[in-house]
């Protein structure tokens, strides 16, 4: 095994090289689009934007440089000795579905160390995060104001994990419901109400904690980001990911409201699943046979 500071390096080196070659990519596409697709540089105009989507600065008549935020990025993740919990193999599971979605819409459970990271590899779209921890929201929000993030409280327990497996077989669980409206006790009601009426592109669960017994558990967040996917209008797919399922109820959890069927790719810790919406199947069983 290799030392632990060879590893936060390595990550280092992993974030810095894929950020320095997005900015790179966004200034080459500003410099060579073709005419026919953009206003002529002369009138071109670059406009950052708030994450409430309004007009924060008119950077006018041209502007080619590094957005503000990806700038911010790298100086932190150049200058930080902290590194994101997951793996560069991990990590690039995630950046690579969002190099293809982005700008997208990308809900994220948990807000820690890398969620600068996943807010910029989203660039242009709009990152969620929900986060249980009051305290540390207000950490980060001071350090990182540009972040959206939202205070989530959970009622279940880890220790009550096997009760709640046994209660997501039933009819209730298993019918295609917006989660406000559903009678499953595993589904989340007091989230945000922007959470529940986006269409989400990608959800990434990675919180709440779920490493000791009377912690919250991922029970109720995986099954809820499994039914926001299957209720999604427009038959698109949602990508869904599940980290530390290395842990028995992100393993278990995972198969069974996720299904194993609609399982893409686990890497390390970190699995993948391709959910279709259910809004245009009516008979689709809720995990394929």
């Amino acid at each position: 095994m290799r030392p632990k500071t060879y590893r936060a390096l390595n990550l280092k080196l992993l974030f810095l090289g894929i950020l320095i070659a997005f900015s790179l990519l966004l200034l080459l596409k500003s410099n060579f689009t073709p005419s026919s697709q953009n206003p002529s540089p002369n009138s071109q105009t670059f406009v950052p934007r708030t994450k409430k989507g309004k007009i924060t600065k008119d950077c006018s008549p041209i502007c080619n440089k590094i957005p503000y935020s990806i700038a911010q990025t790298l100086i932190h993740y150049s200058t930080s000795t902290i590194t994101p919990q997951q793996t560069s193999k991990e990590i690039s599971v995630t950046a690579r579905v969002l190099d293809n979605k982005s700008p997208c819409n990308f809900l994220v459970f948990g807000l820690g160390h890398d969620s600068l990271m996943w807010s910029t590899f989203n660039f242009d779209g709009r990152t969620i995060f929900l986060e249980e921890d009051e305290a540390w929201i207000e950490q980060i929000s001071r350090k990182f104001p540009m972040l959206e993030s939202y205070h989530v409280t959970y009622d279940s327990k880890v220790n009550q994990a096997e009760n709640l497996m046994d209660v997501g077989k039933g009819l209730e669980c298993t019918a295609v419901l917006d989660p406000r409206y559903s009678m499953c006790l595993l589904a989340l009601k007091g989230l945000p109400s922007e959470v529940y009426e986006t269409k989400w592109d990608l959800i990434m669960v990675d919180a709440p904690t779920g490493y000791y017994d009377e912690a919250p558990g991922r029970m109720t967040a995986i099954y809820t980001a499994g039914m926001m996917a299957r209720n999604r209008e427009g038959g698109a797919e949602t990508d869904v990911f599940v980290h530390d399922v290395n842990r028995e109820v992100e393993d278990k959890f995972s198969k069974a409201f996720l299904c194993v069927k609609y399982m893409k790719k686990q890497e390390g810790r970190l699995r993948h699943f391709t959910i279709p919406s259910h809004k245009d199947g009516l008979d689709r069983p809720f995990c394929p046979e």
